[in-house]
Formats: structure tokens, C-alpha cells, sequence
């Protein structure tokens, strides 16, 4: 991910300035390792990477190239307790970089009931299609202008990570692990 700028990425776009004793993350394309928070940075931008609207479409952005190892199931994720949970507001099941796998730029619709914040952690993950198990994440931070009441909807599902449930290699089944996203317990944030 790109856009919003991801937490310490040296090759994002717009990216606030790092926080006081950071430093730039040159390992962004690579998947969450065993030893790694869910976020790889726990530390917030000082400043939001972006400022979105409930119910405004927003562009994520990834770089062009890379390795999309087959596509894969991907969701987008906020959380407004410094990622102790995170609800589900976009999901995409089996084809998340698109049929042909040379999608990099995925827009969706915010809920519209979904609570202001100054500064929300949004989440994207990916759980990869083909190759090692592997689950991909990137996070942020985002200002949002909403309402005022708490957002329900279903948990960020993760696998392949730690004691997680593992979801196998698809070979060509694209349906392969929809059952851990479909039976996602439902939260509520804000």
C-alpha cells in the first residue's frame, strides 16, 4: 500500500513526518513476520495520513508491480481503541487485486454511520492465493468526519499469522478459507 501512506513507509504517498525516534520501514512489501505487532507500528503519524468523510469514496492505493501471488481474500479495517479491534467496512473475497491481478488502485464507499475520529487506525490485510501462507498488512492513520454513534459490523479476520487459523493455498479455488471471513464474529467500534 501506498495511499494512505502506510506507518514508516519510505515510499508512500503524502506521508506525515515520522514520529520522534522512528525510522523509515524498507520492508513494507513483505508479509507480517511471526515476531511483529499486527500493525508492524503500534506508534501513530503525529498527524493523520488522511482526512476522509463517512459515506465518501476512498482510493487505496498500491505500488505498480510486486508479486500479487495469485490474488487472495483482502479486507479494510478500522479501529478506534488503538487496535485492540478492528470492524470489517470493505471486504474482497478470492480476486483482491482484480480477475487479472494488475489492480493497484481499489476504491470502496465508507459507511456512512461510521464515527468521527481524529486519528482511527485503518487496516488493510491480505491473505495471498498462491505460494507460502502468508498474511500482509498495513496501517495507518486516518482522521474521519462522521457521526457520533458506535459502528457494528464483522472482526478483521487474520490467518496465517502466529496461532491463527491457516488458510491453505487456493489452487484455483477461490472460495478456499471464505468460511473464517464468512463466520467473523460481529463487533462494534466508536
Amino acid at each position: 500500500m501506498i495511499s494512505p501512506c502506510p506507518r514508516y513507509s519510505p515510499r508512500g504517498i503524502d506521508c506525515p513526518k515520522l514520529p520522534p525516534g522512528e525510522q523509515l520501514d524498507y520492508s513494507m512489501s513483505s508479509p507480517l513476520g511471526n515476531n511483529q505487532e499486527l500493525c508492524k507500528h503500534n506508534k501513530p503519524w503525529p498527524t493523520p495520513a488522511a482526512t476522509w468523510t463517512a459515506g465518501q469514496q476512498v482510493s487505496i492505493k498500491f505500488a505498480p508491480g510486486g508479486a500479487p501471488h495469485g490474488g487472495g481474500h483482502c479486507q479494510f479495517s478500522f479501529s478506534y481503541d488503538g487496535g485492540k479491534k478492528y470492524v470489517v467496512v470493505h471486504e474482497i473475497m478470492g480476486h483482491c487485486f482484480g480477475a487479472d491481478n494488475n489492480q493497484r488502485d481499489i476504491s470502496f464507499t465508507l459507511p456512512a454511520g461510521l464515527p468521527s475520529a481524529k486519528q482511527a487506525d485503518f487496516l488493510v490485510t491480505w491473505v495471498n492465493a498462491i505460494g507460502n501462507r502468508e498474511f500482509y498488512c498495513w496501517s495507518t492513520n486516518v482522521a474521519i468526519n462522521g457521526g457520533s454513534t458506535p459502528f457494528t459490523g464483522k472482526e478483521v479476520t487474520i490467518a496465517n499469522w502466529r496461532t491463527y487459523p491457516v488458510i491453505p493455498e487456493f489452487q484455483g479455488n477461490f472460495n478456499t478459507g471464505v468460511d473464517h471471513y464468512k463466520n467473523a464474529k460481529t463487533i462494534t467500534v466508536g
